[in-house]
């Protein structure tokens, strides 16, 4: 159980660092988008209207739980090579 609070919390952490990572397709024009694997947040260059900024909310949380499993499996081989 700490294991899995651990990881859900570390695939948080890790998800919301990615956001400074620019993830912009190439030829992609008017806009940056940050967060990997997926693109999560968007900073709008052409017309910005009134706030430039955008968050894909499902991409985010699809972040949240790639990572959270990626984190999950470094944890959990990380305490089986303790235990040997």
């Amino acid at each position: 159980m700490k294991t899995a609070i651990s990881a859900i919390i570390g695939g948080i952490i890790v998800a919301l660092l990615t956001g400074l990572l620019v993830n912009t397709p190439p030829l992609m024009v008017g806009a940056t988008h940050y967060g990997y694997p997926l693109a999560w947040l968007t900073r709008l260059i052409i017309a910005p209207e009134y706030f430039p900024w955008r968050v894909d909310y499902g991409n985010l949380i699809a972040d949240i739980i790639v990572w959270s499993i990626i984190v999950g499996v470094i944890l959990f081989g990380l305490s089986r090579m303790k235990k040997k």
